[in-house]
C-alpha cells in the first residue's frame, strides 16, 4: 500500500464519512462538550483514544472468537464491554494526570462507553471484512474526524456567544444551524480518482469522476478503489 493510498483512506473516513456530520453519531457529546475548545479538545482526543484501542480490540475478538465460535450474535455486547472498560482505564488515567480536563468534561467522559460513534466505528469495522491495517487507518481517520468536527464546532460557539443572538435562538438552537450548515459544508467533499480505462467502468457518465466511500468499506470497494487510483 502506497503513502497516497493511506492517506486518502484516512482523509476519506475524516471527510467523506465524518461519524458526526456524515453518520450522525456521537451527537450528544458533540453538542454537549462543544461550548470550549479546551472541553471539546480533550473529549476528542480521549474519543481517538477510545475509538483506536476499542476498533482494535474488538476487531481482533470479533474475527479470531466470536466468527471463529459462531458467536456474532454477541457482538454487540461484547464491543460495549470492551469500550466500556477501556474508558474506565482512561478516566482515571485523566483524573490522576489532568484533574483540570477531568472536571471540564464532568459526565460527559464515562458517556463515551454509550457513545454511539465509537460502538458504530467498531462494529462497521469488524463487519466490513477489513484488513487489520485497513481497520486500524479506518479507525484512526474516523476518530481524527471526530476530534477536527469537534474543534471546529466549539469555536464557532465560542464566537457566537460573543454576539447578540436572539434569544430564541440563543443555546441548541443556533448550535443546531451551524451543526447542519457544516454537515452541508463536509458533504461537498469528494475524493477525486483517475478514469480507468475497464469497460464496466466506461459506462459511467464522463462527468462523474468521484468516488465517495461508504461506511467502512468493504476489503474489495478499497481495493477496487487503490487499482483506480494506480
Amino acid at each position: 500500500m502506497s503513502f497516497s493510498q493511506i492517506i486518502f483512506i484516512i482523509f476519506s473516513s475524516m471527510l467523506l464519512e465524518n461519524v458526526i456530520l456524515s453518520q450522525f453519531l456521537g451527537i450528544c457529546s458533540f453538542l454537549g462538550v462543544s461550548k470550549s475548545r479546551k472541553s471539546a479538545v480533550g473529549m476528542g482526543l480521549s474519543v481517538v483514544a477510545v475509538i483506536v484501542i476499542a476498533t482494535t480490540v474488538t476487531w481482533l475478538i470479533y474475527n479470531y472468537v466470536l466468527v471463529l465460535f459462531d458467536l456474532v450474535y454477541l457482538k454487540t455486547i461484547v464491543f460495549i464491554l470492551v469500550i466500556a472498560s477501556l474508558v474506565q482505564i482512561i478516566e482515571i488515567i485523566i483524573k490522576k494526570f489532568v484533574p483540570a480536563l477531568y472536571k471540564s468534561l464532568g459526565i460527559y467522559l464515562p458517556l463515551i462507553t454509550t457513545n454511539c460513534a465509537v460502538l458504530g466505528v467498531a462494529i462497521k469495522a469488524a463487519q466490513n471484512g477489513l484488513t487489520f491495517f485497513h481497520m486500524l487507518l479506518y479507525a484512526l481517520g474516523s476518530g481524527l474526524g471526530f476530534l477536527l468536527i469537534m474543534f471546529i464546532f466549539s469555536f464557532l460557539r465560542e464566537e457566537l456567544d460573543k454576539r447578540k443572538i436572539p434569544k430564541a435562538m440563543s443555546g441548541i438552537p443556533i448550535a443546531l444551524v451551524v451543526a447542519s450548515i457544516l454537515a452541508i459544508i463536509f458533504s461537498r467533499y469528494v475524493g477525486i480518482v483517475k478514469e480507468s480505462d475497464n469497460n464496466e467502468e466506461k459506462e459511467l457518465p464522463r462527468t462523474t469522476n468521484v468516488i465517495i466511500m461508504h461506511n467502512a468499506p468493504s476489503e474489495g470497494y478499497l481495493n477496487n478503489i487503490m487499482r483506480r487510483m494506480k
